[in-house]
């Protein structure tokens, strides 16, 4: 009998928030959620500027207003995804479905994986362009340090989050190996012993129900009409 599957019981379980709460991963989306605000909440409140020599506001990153948009894009998905997740860690529990649950933790998997790689570029491209910006968008210098560094803290606790849902998905996979064996090709399991191990011919041996005379060779009978 089957006792867990992706790293919690099978046959479904409570709510408890206490062990939620100390779950590695909802520490690292909580951090994720975290950074994801000031990100795209720092970049919504001081990312823009207007200088003297420019009628409109442009973004603090080397007026690159497609910079400013991807961070707000990737920090509020983030933003969102990760209350989901949050969410989906609390019920999960409760699923006793085991394919429900291979399709949340690689749903979990994936995401993670994406957002990792997303948050990458977005640290990449806003440094590179804070590294060219011109003095006079550097008044809010504090505030494009702050969305570097809280993109780079993103790339951490994402990468974190893909590893844990790497980890859950490869157990759940070994579990079910191990609880299930297909017996043609599981080679290790001894043959059941023959009936007809004795030596004095096969036990329980009946005696034919045709008779004697119709099994001799040579002795034809025609049939009764």
């Amino acid at each position: 009998m089957q006792s867990t599957a992706y790293g919690a019981s099978l046959a479904g379980g409570t709510f408890d928030i206490q062990s939620l709460v100390k779950q590695p991963q909802t520490i690292l989306r909580f951090l994720s959620w975290l950074f994801s605000i000031v990100v795209f909440a720092t970049i919504t409140a001081e990312g823009y500027i207007n200088p003297k020599s420019h009628k409109d506001a442009s973004c603090i990153f080397n007026e690159d207003d497609s910079a400013c948009s991807y961070g707000v894009g990737i920090g509020i998905l983030a933003f969102m995804a990760c209350i989901v997740f949050i969410l989906l860690d609390a019920y999960f529990p409760r699923i006793s479905n085991a394919k429900e649950r291979k399709f949340i933790v690689l749903g979990d998997l994936v995401f993670s994986g994406v957002w990792t790689f997303l948050w990458f570029i977005c640290f990449c491209v806003l440094a590179n362009q804070w590294s060219k910006t011109t003095p006079e968008f550097t008044g809010s210098s504090d505030a494009a340090r702050a969305i570097v560094a809280f993109s780079f803290f993103s790339i951490v606790t994402w990468a974190i989050l893909t590893f844990l849902a790497f980890t859950r998905y490869r157990q759940g996979i070994s579990e079910f190996d191990e609880e299930y064996k297909d017996p043609a090709n599981d080679h290790t399991t001894p043959y059941p012993p023959s009936q007809y191990a004795s030596s004095g011919g096969p036990a329980g041996y009946q005696q034919s129900p045709f008779p004697h005379s119709q099994e001799q060779p040579g002795e034809y009978q025609p049939p009764a009409y």
